[in-house]
């Protein structure tokens, strides 16, 4: 695929097909436009999943310019640069983190790796800490039986889905437990339940800075301390080298994260790597990072009806930017993604919540949709009324697996449990589809809502690995077509360095008029 000169989403002729074609968007709803061959013809595979994408209002002229889009923005070329070390989150003429992107280099050790010489050496470091974890938790094996990680955000919202995800396979006699929020009662209610003496603290923060944390840390190293417990005997520090966390005085042990991992897309580096392989085994850990590997692979192909993540990609940019729908509901039909979607929120509009290009020009175009969504078939039960009937359309991406993860199941009036969550998964795609005629108004649904399907055997490991980096570069692909700046989180910031000077005033380090509109909010609640 060539990259064209300026790069420029709005000024690629792929955009002005697109504007055209959307005029007139595929219409489901007609009797007899959504048939087998259709569904047959606009499914692709790669790796352990299928997508069907025959519920999207697309064409094959549609496709054909979507394909067109990716390769006049230069889409494989950026996910081939980001994943050899090139400096991409930056950007042009302005202050910014300026830095590599390379968390696909933190599970690139199964062959096939890239050659750029920072994903090289970013690599050889992950190899590295990766073994360091082997020997560490063979050392402390039979010492502790619970794991508390203290992390938030991407330090606490993938790992924490990942492991929820994977339940049926963690180790035997281990249990896991998180504390994200500064709310003093999240950590309540976590330490009242552990026997602290079996318990070791794995604390996530790469600059070693992060408040929420360090106040949380300071909590339960409080509580162990009442306990006349030596915290440095139980705590873990995952941090980035040479922070304020990576004082061996402090720490049990530690692990290294670097700039160019971020949060949100840590799990597979060490920040979720020390609880994951506690919770389940070093070598089920190490099939989840081959199976984002793997993943990361398939990422690079030119061919974009092979590239699963590009073409959801596209899908979601002819949702977005053409058909106008604001919103994405992400649905697993999988009691075990319960958290996934939490995860994918913040990788999405974290990633693609921005407002400039990478030249600090305003863009006039729409950018990141909102992401939302829960577990089916509860869902089902709950907000599916309004995205039938309601008054906004609304995407969604349906996720489900054909086979159970514990083996467990029993038939009920003819079918099994899992065969009843399938069918509920493939009639809701149907359904939004293709609506439903009737005379009374009341029972009347209008079609046409556009959803796609995406489908492996199992959730293993393996699997949960490849479904991680799916969505990852699902948002990175999109951000490179925008040519936007997917990796930085400047929106975060400010409302942070706000919190600060509020509890400025609290502490009474500085005066009550420094910051008026803080203290004014802080009368409110006097």
């Amino acid at each position: 695929m060539s990259q064209s000169p300026t790069g420029s989403f709005q000024q690629t002729s792929a955009y002005k097909k697109l504007e055209d074609l959307a005029k007139t968007p595929f219409d489901l709803a007609q009797e007899g436009n959504l048939t087998a061959d259709r569904i047959n013809a606009m499914t692709a595979h790669a790796g352990p999943f299928k997508l069907s994408f025959g519920t999207e209002r697309v064409t094959e002229d549609v496709m054909n310019s979507l394909f067109e889009l990716a390769s006049e923005t230069g889409a494989v070329s950026k996910m081939q640069r980001m994943q050899m070390g090139d400096i991409l989150n930056q950007i042009e003429g302005y202050e910014s983190e300026n830095r590599a992107v390379l968390h696909t280099a933190m599970r690139d050790f199964f062959g096939n790796q890239q050659t750029g010489p920072r994903a090289a050496q970013a690599m050889v470091l992950a190899k590295a800490e990766c073994e360091k974890l082997k020997t560490f938790l063979s050392k402390v094996d039979g010492r502790f039986t619970d794991l508390v990680l203290v992390g938030i955000g991407g330090s606490d919202l993938g790992p924490r889905a990942i492991y929820m995800a994977l339940q049926a396979y963690k180790k035997k006699g281990k249990r896991v437990h998180f504390i994200s929020n500064v709310d003093p009662d999240d950590a309540a209610l976590v330490l009242e339940t552990l026997n602290l003496d079996k318990t070791m603290v794995v604390v996530v923060s790469k600059s070693g800075n992060t408040l929420e944390t360090q106040t949380n840390e300071e909590l339960v190293r409080e509580r162990y301390n009442k306990a006349h417990l030596k915290p440095e005997n139980h705590f873990v520090a995952v941090t980035g080298k040479g922070s304020p966390m990576d004082n061996p005085s402090n720490y049990l042990a530690s692990f290294y994260i670097w700039d160019y991992i971020g949060g949100r897309y840590s799990a597979t580096s060490m920040v979720g790597g020390v609880m994951l392989a506690f919770g389940l085994g070093f070598d089920n850990y190490m099939e989840f990072l081959r199976g984002a590997h793997d993943m990361d692979q398939i990422a690079l192909q030119d061919d974009p009806k092979k590239n699963l993540p590009l073409l959801a990609a596209l899908l979601g940019i002819w949702n977005r930017n053409f058909l106008k729908l604001p919103t994405l509901a992400i649905i697993p039909y999988s009691q075990a993604l319960v958290r996934f979607t939490a995860h994918l929120q913040q990788c999405d509009m974290e990633s693609n919540g921005k407002h400039i290009d990478k030249s600090g020009h305003e863009v006039d175009f729409h950018t990141g949709p909102i992401v939302w969504g829960e577990p089916g078939t509860n869902g089902q039960h709950s907000f599916y009324q309004l995205i039938h009937q309601g008054t906004d359309t609304i995407a969604l991406e349906f996720i489900g697996f054909t086979e159970t993860q514990y083996g467990q199941d029993l038939k009920f009036k003819g079918t099994t449990c899992q065969e009843k969550l399938i069918a509920n998964l493939l009639a809701q795609s149907i359904a939004l589809a293709i609506g439903q005629k009737s005379d009374n108004p009341n029972k009347r649904f209008c079609g046409n809502r556009p959803n796609s399907v995406l489908l492996a055997k199992r959730l293993d490991p393996y699997v949960m690995g490849n479904l991680l980096a799916y969505y990852e570069h699902k948002v990175a692909f999109q951000g490179f077509m925008w040519n936007i700046n997917s990796f930085d989180q400047e929106g975060v910031q400010l409302g942070k360095l706000l919190a600060t000077k509020i509890l400025d005033v609290i502490n009474g380090q500085a005066k009550q008029d420094s910051f008026t509109l803080g203290s004014a909010l802080l009368n409110l609640m006097m």
